[in-house]
């Protein structure tokens, strides 16, 4: 029997989820990334070696492993490219083992460009990446997008392109008083693209369901988080995706009752990019310390991560919404020099308490945080590869973070590299 497995993050994304889907990707058949685009960043570190994902699954690492690109996801032709072509030049063939959906509908230059300039006149600004996700997500829901499989064809693709430069342009230069794009230089770069492409693309959905009927096993890999999520994060200072488990079906193809179990992936601490509210916050010379001891940097776009104490009663809600039934810890040696460490247990706001997840972006904003207090181990757990050995303090910090978020941890990662790992039966 098949045993198909959801990674999620618990947090506001890079929660470490590619370290834990390439070490998941082991003891399974096929990787699959069913939502986001360009704007996730996965980091694998092997044998010293570092690897940066954006579109690829993880799990390309394995050469016994087929990867899956569902229609969920967007994708940006270029990128994607580039990042094989990375891939070729450092001795990994993806050739027969990256399959891309027919159905991913597809970044264009002026995806890009809006995405930037709707930023840059925001009173309230989301903190974009900039990588033109949003708008080639708002262009799928307009029912006006371009998906791979109109790109394979030239005269479909060039009759919906025409439609879209022509409203485009007129949108860019009386609104943004941008000059616009050249129909002629997009169609024809693009039209290259779709020949380098065509190898990949395949049903991915027939693939998924036809692999479960064989019993192979199944790897779901999620981008950003759970609290990035387009309808249950932290409102609009999300993505444009669904981040959570329940995305997955629309997002590959895979029928529900197929998945068996969701694992969560969060950071003994808490980060997150951009604006938006962050109860937890670090002070800032305190985020600067934690920051620099964690190489808290996007893997996308190299921006400094906003740092703070593990909220529990986010990821608790995230482990509900999700249904997880495991989860795993990252970071945990980031923590080994501090002498207390604090977990947020409820939010306070007006007087009232609040014990589980509000989602009132004026309590989250504004309330304040119930604090539980821990004390620090100050060992270093980077050498630890047995539970048994991890110092009291941590194994108290792990019991107390599972009980709050009731959720199994089962394995915990005390450093960057694939063998830096505890597992925890």
């Amino acid at each position: 029997m098949s045993n198909n497995i959801v990674i999620v993050g618990t947090q506001w994304g890079d929660e470490g989820k590619g370290k834990v889907i390439d070490i998941l990707s082991q003891s399974s058949d096929y990787i699959i990334r069913f939502q986001g685009g360009n704007n996730a960043g996965h980091t694998v570190v092997v044998n010293g070696k570092e690897f940066i994902f954006h579109l690829i699954p993880s799990g390309i690492l394995h050469k016994d492993k087929i990867c899956l690109i569902g229609n969920g996801v967007v994708v940006d032709p270029g990128i994607l490219l580039s990042e094989i072509s990375q891939l070729r030049d450092r001795g990994i063939e993806v050739k027969d083992r990256l399959k891309i959906s027919q159905l991913c509908h597809i970044i264009f230059p002026y995806h890009k460009i809006l995405d930037k300039l709707r930023e840059k006149i925001r009173t309230h600004r989301i903190g974009t990446t900039g990588r033109g996700i949003g708008p080639c997500y708002a262009d799928k829901i307009n029912r006006c997008g371009v998906r791979i499989i109109d790109l394979m064809r030239p005269d479909v693709f060039r009759e919906k392109l025409k439609d879209n430069i022509r409203e485009k342009n007129a949108i860019f230069k009386k609104v943004y008083g941008h000059p616009g794009f050249s129909f002629k230089r997009i169609y024809n770069d693009y039209l290259r693209y779709a020949e380098l492409l065509r190898p990949f693309v395949s049903n991915v959905s027939e693939l998924l369901n036809t692999a479960v009927a064989n019993n192979k096993s199944l790897l779901f890999e999620g981008a950003q988080g759970a609290f990035l999520d387009i309808d249950f994060g932290t409102y609009p200072y999300v993505t444009s995706s669904s981040t959570i488990a329940g995305g997955i079906c629309s997002g590959s193809g895979m029928v529900p009752f197929r998945i068996n179990k969701v694992v969560g992936v969060a950071k003994s601490y808490t980060t997150r990019v951009g604006q938006g509210p962050f109860p937890t916050e670090f002070s800032p010379k305190f985020s600067d310390i934690i920051r620099r001891k964690g190489n808290e940097f996007g893997a996308t776009t190299g921006r400094p991560r906003r740092c703070g104490w593990f909220d529990a009663v986010m990821v608790a809600e995230a482990v509900r919404l999700n249904g997880i039934s495991e989860l795993v810890i990252m970071k945990l040696d980031v923590l080994d020099d501090l002498r207390k460490i604090k977990v947020c247990v409820a939010y306070k706001y007006k007087g009232k308490i609040f014990r589980r997840y509000p989602y009132d972006p004026e309590v989250i904003a504004k309330g304040t945080c119930l604090w539980r207090e821990f004390a620090g181990w100050r060992y270093a757990t980077g050498g630890v590869r047995r539970y048994s050995e991890l110092p009291g303090n941590a194994k108290d910090y792990i019991r107390a973070l599972q009980d709050l978020v009731r959720a199994h941890i089962f394995m915990v990662s005390v450093g960057s590299s694939r063998n830096q790992i505890v597992r925890i039966r």
